[in-house]
């Protein structure tokens, strides 16, 4: 009994002197419980929008001031020409475009009915839909109110549209997000836990005691990952074009330059990894809770990002996959070019120059 209850003293010693034991063990599971409380929501928060009033009434003043006063949406821009809504859809920064015409108030005043436009962004099916589906409701209320001392209802009706997606096909979003996921998975997962191989089992140390540069050897373990990295991307978009008719409207060499740059971003990433694991099931648990969950919770792949608490939002920025999406659903949706893409391009090439220059002084350190 007294050597059973040593045994288990000194299981415990052990764990508690190991800190990425017990981040793995108490950490991991709080901010699961967190990232699940507050990220999965089909709810909408301060969804950013843009408004094109032509009729500049009191009524339809009336109604965007209803809408902004919601937490549910936030007026980021007025419009003043139909030609500056592709823009702005364009440049990512709304989520819809509310529309009123030169007779939206007058209509209203005299005929009793009216007609507002909702344009929205169907790259996210289900966001367009639940952004529909909110105004409407926003409108509904607000014609209640008119209602309520008129012997005539007033009807307001909304005519929506949804671009770049108007069937509200799911796989428009799921394609680029198991795109990102398997990259990532074979990217930085497999060469983590390849590195970490060589380490447990003290092959590593003579690799890099052997003849080449340590840089070398390193390159040379994760070359593969790249060529099998770039397979898979091929082949989901094969898929994804030829079964499910998803269109490429943008370029094509810019399509492979960001993928090839977010697979050399996760390839950092997993080498970083592997520089603080010392063993492949360290490796492994780091990979699979440390960069699946954000990739799938936070990116952007499944839930609206502007919907999450702000500091979840925040954390999301050091998410390479959130640039990623948004760098492929702009070129093969909207078909947007690097002139407004150049941000989501500097973001990848500047956390990839952070992860291997991290990765080169951990490798240092172990030689010194």
């Amino acid at each position: 009994m007294k050597r059973f209850i040593g045994f288990v003293k000194k299981e415990i010693y052990h764990i508690l002197r190991d800190r990425r034991s017990l981040f793995i063990l108490f950490g991991m599971p709080i901010a699961q419980i967190l990232l699940f409380g507050f990220a999965i929501t089909n709810e909408i928060n301060h969804v950013k929008i843009a408004i094109l009033d032509r009729s500049n009434d009191e009524q339809t003043k009336e109604i965007i001031q209803k809408i902004n006063a919601t937490s549910y949406f936030t007026v980021e821009e007025y419009l003043y020409r139909m030609e500056d809504i592709e823009k702005i859809f364009k440049s990512g920064r709304v989520k819809a475009v509310l529309v009123f015409d030169k007779n939206t108030a007058k209509d209203l005043t005299k005929e009793g009915k009216t007609q507002i436009q909702l344009l929205t962004d169907a790259t996210e099916p289900n966001t367009a839909n639940t952004i529909v589906n909110y105004i409407n409701a926003i409108l509904q209320s607000y014609q209640v109110e008119l209602n309520q001392n008129e012997v005539k209802p007033y009807q307001i009706a909304v005519e929506s549209k949804m671009l770049y997606n108007p069937e509200l096909k799911s796989v428009y979003m799921f394609v680029p997000g198991v795109m990102t996921i398997v990259l990532m998975l074979v990217s930085a997962m497999m060469t983590s836990i390849s590195i970490a191989k060589e380490k447990e089992i003290g092959t590593m140390e003579i690799l890099l005691v052997s003849p080449l540069h340590p840089f070398q050897v390193v390159i040379g373990k994760v070359f593969p990952y790249i060529f099998l990295s770039i397979v898979n991307a091929t082949v989901i978009l094969l898929l994804g074009v030829l079964v499910f008719k998803m269109p490429i409207n943008g370029s094509m060499a810019l399509l492979a330059f960001e993928t090839v740059l977010f697979i050399i971003s996760a390839l950092s990433l997993g080498l970083l990894i592997s520089t603080i694991s010392k063993t492949q099931q360290t490796a492994m648990m780091i990979s699979m809770v440390g960069l699946m969950l954000p990739v799938i919770i936070l990116s952007g792949f499944i839930f609206t990002i502007s919907s999450m608490p702000w500091p979840l939002q925040v954390i999301s920025n050091i998410v390479p996959a959130k640039w990623f999406i948004i760098s492929i659903k702009g070129i093969m949706l909207k078909g947007i070019g690097i002139q407004l893409l150049w941000k989501e391009t500097l973001i990848m090439m500047v956390m990839t120059l952070i992860f291997l220059g991290l990765s080169i002084r951990n490798y240092k350190i172990r030689l010194e």
